[in-house]
């Protein structure tokens, strides 16, 4: 039993406590002060007394002769706080020695307290007595706080999980509109996934992706296309190409996006009190992730693409990694419009964008990392069709 675990001693005798002196009549003399309240063990060296604290019932304290043949009080002290299993007793010096220098190495190393030779019974039982109550208090409070520990790491799992179901949900009723694209938003979620743990050490990509920042980027990329659920069916699931009247309205699911999530940001923080809204930080920066992907992931990199025409830089980090995700997956898998491509017709289109649709180390990382690319298209395909990438 560790002493985390142990239970604390009591009063009435449960705890055990280890004298260690190399004078037979001392042990004695501690023997009868404190056999009458504790379970006591004795040993009259420094090695039997590491052989006794290691082994069960382990002590809950140790009362320890500093000046002894061998190895002294000092160097069974060091020992004792090397070990794990043996760190975290309490460790009282009972010695003759009356040296300011040589108490303060006693508890440098780590010693809680000292008795002077020779003893007096009832302050010796007395500084036994509160030092088992305050290891004891150490281990409850260790107790509670690895309790405390583990149900906080229990909540944000369960938070963490209530944010993913919502955010899938919220990506689903989207694909609910768009029937043929299947299992797009979790094939585009991996594939944003791979482009942002191979780029977090890139300098152009480092700061962006730092921290809990790629979490989120990856986190929030389901949410791309949450605009469609604005966008009518007639155009929405129409086979063939659009005409420009409908393209143009096809486009505006990116700014159909970017302001439901702004206006859900908004009403929650109307709602809030200044302490809600300044704990509510992370949520937000979450959701401000979300929608410049939401926006944000039909700009090129040479300014070409839409709602606001970005170019470059100007592009957030996280709608350029959108931008080449959703790309492979509308190439490689089949559409109304269009037949599936095969990986190597889809490498050759992502790579003619290179510097044109897509962010250029962007395109290098795709490239580096095609085949993890592959391996999801594969092992997630539509379910209407079996994988069409070869």
């Amino acid at each position: 039993m560790t002493p985390e675990t142990r239970p604390a001693p009591d009063a009435a005798g449960a705890a055990t406590i280890l004298i260690v002196d190399d004078v037979p009549q001392n042990l004695l003399l501690l023997g009868e002060l404190l056999q009458p309240h504790f379970h006591v063990r004795a040993a009259n060296s420094g090695e039997r007394a590491l052989r006794v604290a290691r082994s069960e019932p382990r002590p809950d304290l140790v009362l320890l002769d500093v000046m002894m043949p061998g190895m002294d009080g000092h160097d069974v002290l060091r020992e004792l706080r090397a070990d794990p299993a043996t760190q975290d007793i309490p460790v009282i010096f009972v010695t003759a020695l009356d040296d300011a220098a040589d108490e303060e190495l006693g508890l440098s190393l780590g010693a809680v307290d000292y008795i002077t030779k020779p003893i007096t019974p009832s302050v010796a039982l007395a500084r036994v007595r509160t030092h088992l109550e305050l290891a004891g208090a150490r281990r409850r409070l260790a107790a509670q706080n690895e309790w405390l520990e583990a149900e906080v790491h229990r909540r944000m799992a369960e938070t963490r999980l209530i944010q993913e179901l919502c955010i899938r949900a919220l990506a689903c009723l989207s694909e609910t509109r768009d029937k043929e694209t299947g299992r797009h938003i979790i094939r585009t979620q991996a594939y944003v996934g791979i482009l942002a743990q191979h780029l977090a050490g890139h300098p152009r990509f480092a700061a962006a992706l730092a921290g809990r920042n790629l979490e989120m980027v990856v986190h929030a990329a389901p949410l791309h296309d949450i605009g469609k659920v604005g966008i009518p069916d007639a155009i929405l699931g129409k086979p063939g190409r659009l005409t420009p009247e409908e393209y143009a309205i096809m486009k505006t699911h990116a700014v159909i996006g970017a302001r439901a999530i702004e206006a859900a940001m908004g009403q929650a923080l109307a709602e809030a009190d200044e302490l809600t809204a300044e704990q509510a930080a992370g949520a937000l920066a979450f959701l401000r992730t979300a929608q410049e992907i939401a926006l944000a992931h039909h700009e090129k990199w040479d300014g070409s693409g839409y709602p606001n025409g970005l170019a470059g830089e100007a592009i957030p980090v996280s709608a350029r990694l959108m931008a080449l995700a959703d790309v492979f997956d509308a190439l490689t898998t089949r559409r109304v419009y269009k037949p599936s491509m095969s990986l190597e017709e889809t490498t050759r289109i992502i790579t003619e964008g290179r510097g044109v649709h897509f962010d250029p180390d962007v395109v290098d990382a795709y490239l580096a990392c095609r085949d993890a690319f592959f391996a999801i298209a594969q092992r997630m395909p539509d379910a209407a069709e079996a994988s069409a990438v070869a």
